[in-house]
């Protein structure tokens, strides 16, 4: 029998939690399959983690202090998982991502036809009006599904499936990053292995897409709250884009962007007016 942990990490989201796992839990079992769920509470303060343990006592919960969103919560379950043994898949999963009954197997499938050497993104709707809102990435944008694997060059980490052969070469996400930008990392880091990351045949499940301006960038607050929010975890957090910058894309894109981040929150009116 093989086995799959899912990872995922929390945060005062509990109405959406549970139904993310309610979805999850009604695929379940799956034949030949074994599932471990890792879940990060980061620090819920409305009862997340005492649902999940009254409704999903087989939950593992990994307890912190509200400090590691996104990334680090991830990274934090994904370390957890691994301590207690080498799985077979792991699979990331947002708690505002609510996947179809047969999902998993679609990954699994998928992931099979190409020989379990690559990893598989689970593409994202809308519920509102079926548009593509998450998953596989180009320089272009989201790619929708179309009924066949699709390379992609990046991806979110709603909902993505990681095959042990993939873990054993890339490893965890990289700590570096605090809340975003560790998705789209690993799916880089990935290529430069030569490991293929792929967009699934379909949807496999529904996300909202987060359309409102960040605040750091929006010109109808203040600058010293835009300044405030855009150094946090949530905000731009320039030191993090120039890493990664530097890291996928080199020196001069990093500087680049570094100035052209600062520009926007001193200027956000520039890019207003191009919209």
């Amino acid at each position: 029998m093989k086995s799959i942990a899912v990872l995922l990490t929390v945060f005062n989201r509990k109405e959406k939690t549970l139904q993310c796992l309610g979805n999850l839990y009604k695929q379940l079992p799956i034949q030949g399959y074994s599932v471990d769920i890792y879940l990060t509470n980061d620090g819920c303060t409305d009862g997340t983690p005492e649902a999940i343990a009254q409704k999903f006592p087989e939950v593992e919960i990994i307890h912190s202090k509200g400090n590691l969103f996104w990334n680090r919560g991830m990274y934090t379950a994904w370390k957890e998982a691994t301590k207690r043994k080498e799985y077979d898949y792991y699979l990331w999963l947002n708690d505002d991502t609510f996947i179809y009954p047969d999902s998993i197997s679609r990954l699994l499938n998928d992931s099979i036809s190409v020989k379990d050497e690559a990893i598989i993104c689970g593409a994202t709707c809308s519920e509102k009006d079926g548009k593509p809102t998450y998953g596989g990435r180009n320089n272009n944008g989201i790619i929708p599904p179309n009924g066949s694997l699709q390379i992609c060059q990046h991806f979110n980490g709603n909902v993505v499936l990681i095959p042990r052969y993939v873990y054993q070469r890339i490893g965890n996400l990289d700590y570096t990053y605090s809340h975003a930008l560790g998705d789209f990392d690993y799916g880089l880091r990935a290529g430069k292995l030569g490991i293929k990351s792929y967009q699934s045949k379909e949807y496999i499940g529904t996300c909202e897409q987060h359309n409102s301006l960040a605040k750091w960038c929006n010109s109808s607050y203040p600058l010293k709250e835009r300044i405030r929010v855009f150094h946090s975890p949530l905000g731009g957090h320039p030191k993090e884009n120039f890493y990664f910058e530097r890291k996928h894309y080199g020196v001069f894109p990093a500087c680049l962007h570094y100035f052209t981040i600062h520009l926007r929150l001193f200027i956000p009116q520039i890019w207003e007016k191009r919209k």
